[in-house]
């Protein structure tokens, strides 16, 4: 489990990333059940540290707050500091926390600081899709993976710009903490509690007003039909579209196809059930829709890299026996 929560804010730290990382783990949302992260921000001088949004932050904390963090999450800084190593007190840190086995996060940009310690050769790891190029280029034994969310490798998650931070945050608070506390604190930020970190980072058009857009009424449609074979005729059907118009429509406005959006969501509801519930994992497989336990497995092997009953032993102390 995550407790010990540190960020490093460099000169010219972006706000927004920054403030990514204090929502998720600087909050104290206790009354809803969720565990309250010792959160410290802290930097390589203690005083003031310049923001890219021109104001100035006044942080207390020095690098000796990282010692011991069972998480360090780097924020994005500076564009123009991207070609430039960190000093040198920041690498060594994150070096030592790699070493101990803690969590490495970074946000946009910040994935530069990462690459610098080394951190990211002959790792999976991405950041915006505006630097992915120059990434790669500065670092050829970095593994760069231009058009995700998120990259998770050995203990190390890299995020793409702004919003995605948000997405491998909560993907981590899920893989430590668990899906209760990840849905509560995505509940509490108003933003959707779980999006898989290979789904396109930039996708043709801008996603949908939640309320207004015929697109969201169909997504959640389909959301609670999970269970049903739904076909693309009928999702077109429901959208009032062609079946060839709604699939088009629904690339452009999801980055992704509609048989792959179905079978990401069936595969977090089996998460959901298989940590939530002692449910044998063959009724798992038919309320999430898959039919039966092999498709499950299949299904769940692909996406998260284990099987549904190795997954259970993991996240549920007292598993069913499936």
């Amino acid at each position: 489990m995550l407790r010990n929560v540190v960020v490093i804010a460099q000169d010219n730290v972006a706000p927004f990333e920054l403030g990514v990382l204090s929502e998720v783990f600087g909050i104290d949302r206790s009354e809803e059940g969720c565990p309250v992260y010792d959160f410290t921000v802290c930097a390589v001088t203690p005083g003031r540290v310049r923001t890219k949004a021109g104001y100035d932050l006044y942080i207390e904390q020095g690098l000796e707050s990282a010692a011991r963090a069972d998480l360090i999450a780097i924020p994005a800084a500076a564009e123009h500091d991207r070609d430039t190593s960190p000093d040198d007190a920041v690498l060594d840190v994150l070096r030592a926390a790699e070493a101990r086995g803690a969590w490495i996060v970074s946000v946009c940009t910040g994935a530069f600081t990462l690459a610098h310690a080394g951190l990211l050769d002959d790792r999976r790891c991405t950041t915006h899709w505006k630097h992915t190029d120059q990434l790669a280029r500065l670092f050829p034994a970095a593994v760069v993976e231009p058009d995700v969310l998120y990259v998770e490798d050995r203990r190390v998650i890299t995020s793409a710009g702004t919003a995605a931070g948000i997405d491998a945050c909560l993907h981590l608070v899920r893989l430590e903490d668990g899906t209760r506390v990840a849905n509560a604190i995505a509940r509490r930020m108003v933003v959707p509690p779980h999006r898989e970190g290979g789904q396109s980072q930039y996708i043709a058009r801008p996603l949908p007003e939640p309320s207004t857009h015929p697109m969201r009424a169909s997504l959640t449609w389909m959301e609670q039909r999970l269970a049903t074979d739904l076909t693309v005729d009928q999702m077109a059907e429901h959208a009032h579209m062609s079946a060839r118009s709604f699939a088009r429509r629904f690339q452009q406005e999801t980055g992704t196809t509609p048989y792959e959006w179905l079978t990401t969501q069936r595969v977090l509801l089996a998460r959901e059930l298989l940590e939530e519930t002692d449910l044998p994992v063959d009724v798992v497989a038919e309320r999430s829709g898959f039919g039966s336990a092999a498709t499950l497995r299949h299904h769940f092997l692909r996406r998260r890299g284990t099987t549904p009953q190795n997954y259970r032993r993991t996240f549920c102390p007292t598993p069913a026996t499936a």
